[in-house]
């Protein structure tokens, strides 16, 4: 499989697309400058308690107050308190955990107001970004992640990523890290790690470690609160967590962004660096790639799959709902065997997008009724299989009796929107125009106008290219009867943006020339 990384990079936002074979499987888009993402690390300040939510607002300086429910506070809450409260007043003279004392975890089934109060400096972590009307949900279960592991402070546990199949290589991978972590530092080995020498993981673990020392160094002595490490920018943290061997290519139009994942690159080889390229076409590089193309085929309320049926998607406040339509299909074979055809077929479409939307909450999918068991079991295997490939947790739960499918999936981010629905240029969205059949006698009308006024410009008229198309029509056209009426020669473009009824004219240097 061809895997791509196109990276679109505007003065106001970058946009990211992730190709597989050249079909567009995830679409990001982050802000520039965007203070709050995923990942990053707040010393904030709680702000209240909310015993019946079970709950806290802390303020890391969002508009809104983020958010700390009980259960993300992790069993390790205590330790992290100790150690933001030592720090801030300078108890703890080191970033290194080696003589910290890691007391007891909290109870898993406790109460907010039990462990935390007003007024309280605490180190935080986004769990979501802001969403709508929410501020960001925080979590005080830090971790740092790296190229092949993960750091997660006040820990003493090493664990390997199920994705690895090999038992022998989790288990090497396991002894390994074992004998060079931290002190009362958990690790979480990635599957990136598969085949990785004891040099290449130490340094990551000695890279994560100076990140931890930096936090370390910006909450000693705090007073208010404060970001004390940013996640990696957006095209950074998706090649750390998704470039593997397997990726042909990634391409970014601008030209720090490519300084800086060279250098990303050539941490892992110099080899790898080869699948870099700045793009410097005229074209849009979206355009070049065809994902323009794709993103206005891909969003929107319908769409249509390859044999004919279709899918319409619909959003609410509480879940997303899905429908799948047969569409031409069902005339070719018998209902059975039809509708397990495109259940299959929109089983593996709605996976891609839910990843290219980031679908989050609940998902319900009326799939065609089916009345084989085993057609049944069939589908939720598909989609369960086509879902692998999805990094956001998510939950495949079997057919209902009605023949609805529910699915749970892990949003961390505001779901992707993008409108594919145009303005109409002739009357503005309201639905309204004024017709005429006479629009070359409104034309002619403004050129005489024109060539009275500026007797000596030269004229050219924009227009929609059907007007275009007539103006030069037939033997003699419509332009050569001005030129002999006028002795001038209107030159002519043609512009699909604009409506039948609209047009304008310029002179030789460009300028539009208005008609009061």
């Amino acid at each position: 499989m061809e895997k791509e990384l196109i990276i679109n990079s505007t003065e106001e936002s970058v946009e990211i697309a992730l190709l597989e074979d050249r079909r567009l499987v995830e679409l990001h888009q982050e802000k520039k400058g965007n203070s709050f993402n995923v990942g990053d690390i707040f010393l904030g300040t709680i702000k209240k308690t909310m015993p019946g939510l079970n709950a806290a607002f802390v303020d890391i300086g969002h508009p809104r107050d983020a958010f700390l429910h009980y259960t993300d506070c992790g069993p390790t809450l205590s330790s992290v308190i100790n150690y933001t409260q030592g720090s801030i007043k300078n108890k703890i003279r080191s970033h290194k955990l080696d003589t910290f004392e890691i007391p007891p975890e909290i109870d898993k089934r406790g109460s907010i107001d039990k462990v935390l109060k007003k007024g309280d400096f605490l180190l935080v972590q986004i769990l979501k970004e802001p969403i709508s009307t929410k501020g960001p949900r925080l979590s005080c279960e830090i971790t740092i992640p790296g190229r092949y592991v993960v750091l997660s402070p006040f820990k003493n546990v090493v664990a390997v990523s199920k994705k690895l199949s090999s038992d022998e290589e989790r288990t090497r991978l396991k002894k390994l890290t074992d004998s060079i972590k931290p002190k009362n530092f958990g690790v979480i080995v990635r599957t990136a790690a598969e085949g990785k020498k004891v040099a290449d993981i130490h340094e990551d673990i000695l890279d994560l470690m100076a990140k931890w020392e930096q936090i370390y160094t910006k909450i000693r002595g705090a007073k208010k609160y404060k970001k004390v490490l940013k996640e990696l920018d957006k095209s950074e943290s998706i090649m750390r967590d998704l470039i593997s061997e397997d990726f042909n290519r990634v391409v970014t139009n601008d030209s720090e962004s490519y300084a800086n994942m060279k250098d990303f690159l050539g941490g892992f080889s110099k080899e790898r660096q080869k699948i870099l390229d700045l793009y410097k076409g005229k074209r849009d590089i979206f355009d070049h790639y065809g994902i323009s193309k794709q993103i206005k085929s891909s969003f929107g309320k319908t769409y249509t799959m390859r044999s004919g049926a279709y899918l319409v998607i619909e959003h609410t406040e509480a879940m997303h709902v899905i429908d799948v339509n047969s569409g031409p299909k069902m005339k070719n074979t018998d209902q059975e065997t039809a509708a397990i055809q495109v259940n299959l077929e929109a089983a593996e479409e709605i996976a891609r997008q839910m990843k290219l939307r980031d679908l989050g909450g609940i998902v319900i999918i009326d799939f065609i009724d089916m009345r084989n068991p085993e057609n049944k079991a069939k589908l939720v295997k598909a989609l369960k299989r086509f879902m692998e490939s999805d990094r956001a947790q998510h939950t495949v739960l079997p057919l209902t009796k009605f023949g609805l499918m529910q699915i749970t999936r892990q949003r961390t981010r505001p779901e992707v929107k993008i409108s594919t629905a145009e303005i109409c240029p002739t009357c503005e969205g309201s639905g309204k125009i004024t017709p005429s059949l006479l629009i070359t006698d409104d034309v002619e009308r403004s050129l005489i106008h024109i060539f009275n006024a500026r007797p000596k410009s030269k004229i050219l008229l924009e227009a929609h290219p059907f007007v275009i198309a007539y103006i030069k029509e037939g033997w003699p056209s419509l332009r050569m009867k001005w030129y002999r009426k006028h002795q001038k020669w209107i030159k002519l473009k043609a512009n699909s943006n604009f409506g039948l009824n609209e047009f304008k004219f310029f002179d030789q240097n460009m300028d539009e020339i208005r008609i009061s």
